[in-house]
């Protein structure tokens, strides 16, 4: 065994895919987690991020401004009294839009999502970290909603409601198959629900 795996501030949880532990995949869960978030006896089902396509996906109508701010500019720079030229237009708008997409890959980054065979929980926020969790017992309501850009993506959102609770509570944003991850989650609840 190595080190990592003995050292005592690294998770035991057990990690499960598709009905068996892997041996390898609690490192990987532990590097993702904070420590402090699973219990050791707790046994992951899922532990899952949305879609990469999420960086670009959530990014569009300020990447369409950007856009639209950057050809304005650049439109203005053939008038003598502007003091700029288009390449500086150009220029300004391509370090906005990798600023913006930068910003987004660690939103994208700070996002976990996580199964359990007693909660769900949802970790988000880079500046304001949110921790949502519930046990399983208490989830009431399990629904994928899928926009046009997420159907065109083949993603989905998955939205949980909890008891006593006329919302939904938490949502798992742009994941890849929601509804495997839906049937997945159902068959956790089934199964483990006390």
């Amino acid at each position: 065994m190595s080190p990592a795996a003995t050292d005592n501030k690294t998770p035991r949880a057990r990690v499960c895919n598709a009905g068996e532990v892997s041996e390898v995949a609690p490192l990987r869960a532990a590097s993702l987690l904070p420590a402090d978030l699973i219990d050791e006896d707790e046994t992951i089902i899922l532990l899952l991020r949305p879609s990469p396509l999420y960086i670009v996906l959530s990014s569009l109508g300020s990447l369409a401004l950007i856009a639209v701010i950057t050809f304005a500019l650049a439109w203005m720079a053939r008038l003598s009294w502007v003091g700029w030229v288009d390449t500086q237009a150009f220029g300004l708008g391509f370090g906005m839009t990798v600023l913006r997409l930068g910003w987004q890959g660690l939103e994208w980054l700070s996002r976990i999502y996580v199964l359990t065979d007693r909660r769900i929980i949802r970790r988000m926020g880079v500046l304001r970290v949110a921790v949502f969790e519930t046990p399983l017992k208490n989830i009431q309501h399990i629904s994928v909603f899928s926009s046009v850009r997420e159907r065109v993506t083949a993603l989905g959102t998955i939205g949980f409601a909890t008891a006593g609770s006329d919302v939904f509570d938490a949502f798992w944003v742009m994941v890849n198959d929601p509804f495997g991850v839906h049937r997945k989650v159902n068959e956790a609840i089934k199964r483990y629900r006390l």
